[in-house]
């Protein structure tokens, strides 16, 4: 199976690289194409993977394709491709707010499968929600399945809708965790931390709790509650923050990013 990944910014990279580690494909059978002259000749010294800089000369070659480009990029990009593929070919889209829809009318095929992964991707961590068009079978649904989880795990949704909403959650939630971590990063600094014990601090909680919650089937509130006591200096935070009505507003934002997918997806 021969897989073209189109675009080599930091979305196609990471999943071209995660599968060139991967064993499901050899170096021959991974390619990466782009445009621009100073990263194909960055790539090339990666030696991972072969490099292309013409679309001739690798797209009609490939019986899997990831389009990994800016969405406004892709009318242009379509535009050019249709006249080389098939519609034996299976393409995934890792662009965000274009639909199965326009994907197919774009390229004149039928096998599409969308995706949305999340920066995590690029250090192995992951996670991409992916759904498809009918045409695609089960064996080749698996196969893209494990492609995507070279870089972490994926999760298969039932609709387009569940891909937008999932933009809402992982596909812009590291921003949120970040938005979070700034936020105490600026409280421990104003504490009289250094900016390394304050990056320490705010790290090893943030992964500490992660881990404690993975590991268990407890939920967050559960162990909200383990560590907050009655009158404690925990507890005083957590009121804090609902006083001030934190997990709505949250939840808010999380809805905001999927209401803009959908629009996004509605302009194109």
């Amino acid at each position: 199976m021969k897989t073209l990944v189109i675009g080599a910014g930091n979305m196609g990279l990471t999943y071209a690289e995660g599968m060139a580690k991967s064993a499901m494909l050899n170096r021959r059978n991974l390619m990466v194409f782009d445009k621009s002259a100073d990263v194909i000749a960055r790539l090339r010294e990666l030696d991972h993977f072969d490099v292309y800089e013409k679309l001739e000369d690798c797209l009609p070659q490939a019986d899997m394709v990831f389009v990994a480009v800016k969405p406004y990029h892709c009318d242009t990009l379509f535009e050019e491709m249709k006249p080389m593929v098939n519609e034996e070919q299976i393409f995934v889209s890792l662009m965000a707010g274009v639909t199965i829809a326009k994907i197919q009318a774009g390229l004149g095929v039928k096998k599409v499968v969308r995706s949305m992964p999340n920066l995590p991707a690029q250090v192995g961590k992951g996670v991409t929600s992916y759904t498809e068009s009918k045409e695609v079978s089960r064996v080749e649904l698996l196969m893209v399945r494990n492609l995507l989880d070279t870089t972490g795990e994926s999760i298969h949704v039932k609709n387009e809708n569940f891909i937008d909403a999932s933009t809402g959650i992982s596909g812009s939630g590291p921003a949120y965790v970040f938005y979070f971590m700034q936020s105490m990063l600026e409280a421990a600094l104003k504490m009289g931390f250094s900016k390394h014990d304050s990056k320490v601090l705010v790290s090893q909680t943030f992964e500490g709790a992660v881990e404690l919650f993975n590991r268990n089937d407890l939920s967050p509130d559960t162990w909200m509650e383990r560590v907050a006591s009655k009158g404690g200096t925990t507890r005083a935070a957590l009121d804090s923050m609902d006083d001030n009505n934190v997990k709505e507003l949250i939840k808010e934002a999380a809805y905001a990013a999927f209401d803009r997918a959908v629009e996004l997806g509605e302009d194109k």
